[in-house]
């Protein structure tokens, strides 16, 4: 019996092909557990978002509601959803909200759309500060329809799971997480929400540009927050946009800053929390992919030699290096022998 068929998923050729190191991210959706108020949230923000999103959303956006099976009166269920993901060759799993950004990346490259499963609060029906299910499957399965736009997808996370991330990166993880439980619990105090939102405010101040952290800014101002068209006319396409009532109609004022989507945008923070004061505009889903392989030209991966293979050692994580044969090798680098000037002779592995 496999890993899916165990935990009550039906089982498709897309996810199938999944490496067993993702599988602990995984967990059944329980369609059953979803109450009638649960219900009611779906329809009320559903009715109110397409009916707003066919005259600011990307043309892809409706189309893409039909052709991925999501309904404006019931939340889907995943599994149904994967029967029409696999005829544009992607598939739906649940997860458990937040997960490490280099996993998140590594499902995409494998054209999986994670869904954090639950669903957003009375209180948070406007804007939810954590991913849920109306964020994941009504604002991301939409516009993967769009051939141009999914192609862009999985390359970012073909190259964005190999970025190299520091142990920066996984505090700032783990200080958003905190974050945004905090900011679910109807038992938090302000002073608590403050205190961790310095932290993340610290963190961001304090943390060097990893790749990972690029990976992770250039997916948050296209495929969360994205606009396209130009920045005196656009539409939007990010997920973040697409599945929030508030937001999808504050981002269209001139209170929030409108720039072109370029690489300049790897050094652009934000807040998962909270409404973003500025957005970033491609002129198309073609400029989106022209963009991470400008950045993916610039990281060890690429770029070779005594500098990247330090990189990656001083990272202390799990990396890839590609040999001049084409070669690839996996592992954790710890420390490098050189013959002679950015020649290197020895590399041990493990």
């Amino acid at each position: 019996m496999s890993f899916f068929d165990q935990i009550g998923i039906p089982s498709n050729p897309v996810i199938d092909r999944l490496p067993k190191h993702l599988l602990q991210f995984v967990k059944p959706q329980n369609y059953d557990n979803y109450s009638a108020i649960d219900q009611a949230v779906w329809r009320y923000v559903m009715r109110r978002n397409v009916a707003h999103l066919q005259h600011v959303a990307h043309d892809s956006y409706l189309d893409g509601l039909h052709q991925c099976g999501i309904s404006t009166e019931e939340i889907p269920s995943m599994y149904g959803m994967n029967r029409i993901l696999q005829k544009i060759g992607w598939a739906a799993i649940a997860v458990d909200g937040l997960i490490p950004t280099d996993a998140f990346m590594e499902f995409q490259a494998y054209n999986v759309l994670v869904i954090a499963s639950d669903i957003r609060s009375l209180q948070d029906i406007e804007y939810t500060p954590v991913p849920d299910i109306i964020h994941e499957s009504a604002g991301h399965a939409p516009i993967i329809a769009n051939p141009e736009y999914s192609e862009f997808l999985r390359r970012l996370g073909q190259i964005g799971c190999r970025a190299i991330s520091s142990a920066k990166d996984e505090d700032l993880h783990l200080a958003v997480r905190a974050l945004t439980d905090l900011k679910t619990s109807l038992k938090a105090n302000p002073e608590a929400i403050d205190a961790a939102e310095q932290k993340i405010s610290l963190l961001q101040d304090q943390q060097e540009i990893s790749e990972m952290t690029a990976i992770r800014n250039l997916h948050w101002w296209s495929v969360e927050y994205g606009l396209i068209g130009s920045v005196d006319d656009y539409k939007m396409y990010g997920a973040g946009l697409l599945s929030s009532i508030g937001e999808s109609k504050w981002c269209m004022t001139d209170r929030v800053k409108k720039l072109p989507y370029s690489i300049d945008a790897i050094r652009q923070n934000f807040d998962y929390t909270k409404p973003q004061p500025q957005l970033f505009v491609t002129p198309d889903f073609a400029h989106l992919s022209l963009v991470i392989e400008e950045y993916a030209n610039k990281m060890a991966l690429r770029r070779g030699g005594l500098d990247a293979l330090q990189k990656l050692i001083d990272s202390k994580k799990l990396g890839t290096i590609e040999l001049s044969t084409g070669i690839q090798i996996t592992g954790v680098f710890s420390k490098v022998i050189e013959i002679d000037r950015d020649k290197v002779a020895f590399f041990p592995c493990g």
